[in-house]
């Protein structure tokens, strides 16, 4: 028994390890052609930036990618497993297929733990790291890529027109800044024959800093003359910045601890009771509506904490679900084993997403309607396992 066990558990891990490298780099893939593909193709993005990226990114994907694996891992051993007759051989030496499974199951529980410590830990952790060194690699090539040689009219709508004759990463040479008024008429030129061009993440904007300067003002009847280095700040809204870069990142990328000190911060602002010299009346009211504005803040917190909770049980639902459908699907073909899996994966995800998009109605539990994949998926898994066992 404990060889037939080390056998089924080897198998196991084996097609596990290949699917989830399979999954890993197919949604690793789509991330990195959509979010940093352009900077890629600029070659402003250095080779050790871009393995920082990747490996930001690669804990987010496991979040999503290890149930995946884990069920197409079940559906391809046991149908080949199935399809070899080695079950019928197993069965006929009187043992049960759940004493068979019982190492997989607890594999696949042993991978819940696992997923929970990624759901809520490292996954947001890592994706806020990854979207800080997107924002500013992508600041970094806004600084470098200020054309040479030619007016700049990017930032007219903001007041300003440019002209750089030399652009060495940001080391600007014979600069000239127009100052636009009702951003038409030029009313100040400021010339310098040197200067930077520095991003300022925390104030947001672009700084150029400018030495020896001279500004011509055109303010009034006559123009005005000014000497030295001076600075000019333009708000960088035209960039994709992070909500919220270097405070509280968005609750979708929060950690389990960071949503519930959200949810306990929030939940104590509600926590008055209605003035005593109000009527009953007006008091049950203003309770009321303090309930409905507690719910409606509290309720996104509270859908994605019972997201991470609820997500990190996927893989022993998909286990339960994937070993019985594996042996009923009877088949040794890999194509077959990953479209079921694909299938069932966009079942669950699209009943999570359901509860997800009600996070504005909490009259309808949404933080419960996560969970709904799961039993779904857990009672199906259990039904079918049990058949599976009295061979039905």
């Amino acid at each position: 028994m404990k060889t037939l066990h080390i056998y089924i558990l080897r198998q196991v891990l084996a097609t596990l390890f290949m699917t989830l490298v399979v999954f890993t780099f197919v949604m690793l893939l789509g991330n990195v052609l959509r979010e940093v593909l352009d900077l890629i193709v600029s070659g402003y993005v250095s080779a050790g930036v871009f393995a920082q990226a990747v490996g930001l990114l690669v804990p987010w994907i496991w979040a999503y990618s290890l149930p995946m694996a884990m069920l197409a891992a079940t559906l391809l051993v046991f149908g080949r497993f199935s399809a070899d007759n080695e079950l019928t051989a197993v069965r006929a030496s009187g043992v049960s297929l759940i004493s068979l499974i019982s190492p997989v199951l607890l594999l696949s529980l042993a991978l819940c733990v696992m997923s929970a410590w990624i759901n809520m830990e490292i996954a947001p952790t890592c994706r806020v790291a990854y979207k800080k060194l997107q924002f500013k690699a992508r600041a970094e090539l806004t600084k470098i890529q200020l054309p040479e040689g030619r007016y700049i009219r990017d930032f007219a709508e903001k007041g300003y027109i440019f002209f750089i004759g030399r652009n060495r990463s940001g080391s600007l040479d014979d600069v000239k800044i127009l100052l636009l008024g009702d951003k038409t008429n030029v009313v100040s030129i400021v010339m310098a024959p040197r200067g930077e061009v520095v991003i300022d993440e925390a104030a947001k904007v672009i700084r150029f800093k400018l030495f020896d300067a001279e500004s011509v003002n055109h303010i009034g009847d006559s123009p005005s003359y000014v000497n030295g280095d001076a600075s000019v700040e333009i708000p960088f809204g035209d960039l994709t910045v992070p909500k919220r870069l270097g405070g509280k990142p968005d609750i979708s990328n929060m950690t389990f601890a960071e949503l519930r000190a959200e949810l306990r911060d929030l939940e104590s602002r509600f926590g008055s009771a209605p003035a005593a010299s109000l009527a009953p009346a007006q008091a049950r009211e203003l309770l009321n509506r303090m309930r409905k504005t507690r719910d409606d803040t509290t309720t996104p917190i509270r859908v994605h904490i019972h997201r991470q909770i609820a997500t990190s049980f996927a893989c022993f639902g998909f286990t339960l679900v994937g070993i019985p459908l594996g042996i009923r699907v009877h088949r040794r073909e890999t194509n077959i084993g990953f479209v079921i899996a694909l299938v069932l994966v966009l079942v669950y995800y699209g009943l999570l997403l359901v509860g997800m998009g009600l996070d504005a109605r909490p009259e309808f539990a949404p933080h419960l309607i996560v969970w709904v994949p799961n039993f779904l998926f857990q009672a199906v898994g259990a039904v079918l396992l049990w058949r599976a066992n009295r061979g039905i």
